[in-house]
């Protein structure tokens, strides 16, 4: 059974658009921040740690897609608010401090919900003819 989930949710990145693979990166982000904090409540090191380095990783692909030429000021912004992100999940493993992983993934959540409400927008002006770019390189499944 657990082949065929893995076969399904390989062919559901595999056949996902960017902006859809880009959601997907902040859910994995938040739900691994999620397993962190729980890790720290049940002080289990391993569940607290795994779920940090991975929360660490997509913010890291996130900052390496940044495309600072087309997206100039958003782009050094977020840029920044990623660099951030990092470091607050750096002292909350060193400390255990669910606050901190907390903040990061509210964070998160609002830029989820902001790039999902900058795709529809996006979508929309497609299919007028002017398409937005928002900074980021077309992001490739790497999961």
């Amino acid at each position: 059974m657990n082949a065929y989930l893995n076969q399904y949710k390989n062919n559901q990145v595999y056949s996902a658009s960017p902006e859809q693979i880009l959601i997907m990166l902040y859910d994995g982000a938040i739900r691994f921040l999620t397993q962190a904090m729980q890790g720290i409540e049940e002080e289990n090191i391993e569940l607290k740690s795994h779920g940090i380095q991975r929360a660490m990783a997509i913010i890291m692909e996130f900052r390496n897609t940044l495309d600072h030429k087309i997206g100039g000021e958003i782009a050094t912004n977020l840029d920044a608010l990623y660099d951030y992100m990092i470091r607050e999940m750096t002292q909350a493993n060193l400390k255990k401090d669910r606050q901190k992983l907390q903040a990061v993934q509210n964070m998160l959540c609002d830029l989820r919900d902001t790039w999902k409400e900058a795709i529809v927008i996006a979508r929309n002006e497609s299919q007028s003819g002017n398409a937005v770019n928002a900074g980021y390189q077309p992001l490739k499944a790497s999961l």
